[in-house]
């Protein structure tokens, strides 16, 4: 006796509808601003300029200690000292600091 092969489809499941993903706006693209990435820049400016040596060795140190215990509060205070002095130098050589640089440690240090 030949048995014949019968095959059982399953019923088909609905598939969940995909959420519509709102469009990244330029506000979401400036909040990725890290203090730690902006003070990096700022590190790098002074360097560059070979602006006030003993900022410059305190904001590398607190760089290393945010980055080791993500706490911020030595690093707010070496970014306002650098946001100063940054400051200061533009207002003597208006090419030599972007402005953005000062505008994201502003930003970063509210």
């Amino acid at each position: 006796m030949v048995m014949a092969k019968v095959s059982v489809k399953k019923p088909a499941t609905p598939t969940p509808a995909k959420k519509a993903t709102a469009p990244r706006s330029k506000a979401k693209a400036s909040s990725s601003l890290s203090l730690d990435g902006v003070c990096e820049k700022a590190l790098a400016k002074l360097k560059a300029l070979n602006i006030d040596a003993q900022l410059q060795a305190d904001l590398g140190w607190c760089l290393g200690s945010y980055r080791f215990d993500k706490n911020p509060v030595g690093l707010v205070k070496a970014g306002s000292r650098a946001l100063e002095i940054l400051t200061a130098a533009k207002a003597k050589k208006a090419n030599s600091v972007p402005t953005k640089l000062i505008s994201d440690l502003k930003k970063v240090l509210k």
